[in-house]
């Protein structure tokens, strides 16, 4: 055996012996490097003669070609068996459940939801939706809507009012949503129908009142509004919102500033433990306030009341949801608990409509 086909043999058992591309790449590094083992022989062929190094370059050719393709060959199979090793390490098991997407994970908050019923209500009834700014003037929130200066029933409402400017007013929290009355009635003429539900603010806290909260008013000026009007309207949207075909309701007299005469309204219910069902029984649960809009609140928008009248009505969005729903306790609305909004909402595609059905 000569010396190039010992070489060869030697480095062949090399090549095939490397078990990672590292060490196949030590061996073509010590085999065809510059400091390698076939470099070594080609450096001999200077000092021959034209015969023997025509002889012997060209073995030490085909010997530097035999070698490359075996470390090409074995290059292929280590990276082959790399990967297969890479995609048995990192294999995902494809039998494990799919996760639930946003549609089905996400939830829509009951207040959102009941705002939505609301509005599919009334506007299928004719009414728009108006919207006011949370922060307002002490003229929006009571001299607009009949509260004279220290009068009592400003005491009514625990208001968040912010500091007072150098002229000595100061703006305040709205502690409801009957500004939007007085701005809408000024922005556009009659006949109006409209409802207007929104964050108001007072100072209260408890199981049953939170220091924001919501209420939507609904508010009807024209010439020819009259009380049996607002009876019915409130009576379709009680049917329409608990999903019941008949209620009972009772108005009772009440005062507010803002509408004269002034009612609540008792709606028939029936009550079983914690549990309150609308539309039954012989029991009554106070509901909403109501009225027909004072002549000054009129007046002050700029209206004529020898010539328009109205009615006007109001109530907490966040209670009619829990009583809807059955909610005890009205602090959990603003807890940001995901395991009370994941039992307690709605799905976001569940919209409500009176033809689908306001709770799908």
């Amino acid at each position: 055996m000569t010396d190039i086909e010992q070489l060869e043999a030697s480095i062949l058992d090399d090549i095939h012996a490397a078990g990672d591309e590292t060490a196949l790449e030590g061996v073509r590094v010590a085999t065809l490097g510059k400091q390698g083992s076939v470099s070594a022989l080609l450096k001999t062929l200077g000092a021959m003669s034209p015969d023997e190094r025509r002889t012997r370059g060209a073995a030490i050719n085909a010997l530097k070609d035999r070698v490359s393709l075996a470390i090409a060959d074995r290059k292929a199979v280590l990276k082959a068996a790399a990967l297969d090793a890479r995609l048995a390490r990192e294999t995902v098991d494809i039998s494990l459940p799919v996760r639930s997407g946003p549609l089905a994970e996400g939830r829509i908050h009951p207040v959102s939801q009941v705002i939505d019923e609301i509005t599919a209500i009334f506007t299928d009834m004719g009414f728009a939706v108006a919207e006011g700014p949370d922060i307002e003037t002490d003229h929006y929130n009571f001299t607009a809507l009949n509260f004279p200066p220290d009068h009592p029933a400003r005491e009514m409402h625990d208001t968040f009012f912010l500091k007072p400017k150098e002229d000595g007013s100061r703006l305040l929290l709205r502690t409801h949503t009957s500004p939007v009355q007085v701005r809408t009635m000024e922005a556009q003429k009659p006949p109006i129908r409209i409802i207007a539900p929104g964050r108001t603010y007072r100072c209260d806290s408890d199981a049953t009142h939170t220091p924001m909260f919501h209420q939507v008013e609904g508010l009807v000026i024209d010439e020819t509004t009259h009380f049996g009007h607002l009876k019915w309207v409130l009576e379709e949207f009680l049917k329409a919102f608990f999903e019941v075909d008949e209620v009972k309701t009772r108005f009772r007299p009440s005062f507010f500033p803002f509408t004269e005469p002034s009612m609540e309204v008792d709606v028939g219910c029936k009550r079983s433990g914690s549990e309150t069902r609308i539309g039954e029984g012989d029991d009554w649960l106070e509901i909403l306030g109501c009225g027909m809009v004072h002549p000054n609140v009129i007046r002050s928008a700029g209206l004529d009341p020898d010539v328009y009248q109205g009615f006007a009505f109001g109530m907490g969005i966040d209670r009619i949801a829990m009583l809807k729903y059955g909610m005890p306790d009205l602090r959990a609305f603003f807890d940001a608990d995901a395991r009370w909004l994941k039992h307690y909402g709605f799905r976001p595609l569940d919209l409500p409509s009176l033809y689908g059905g306001l709770t799908g």
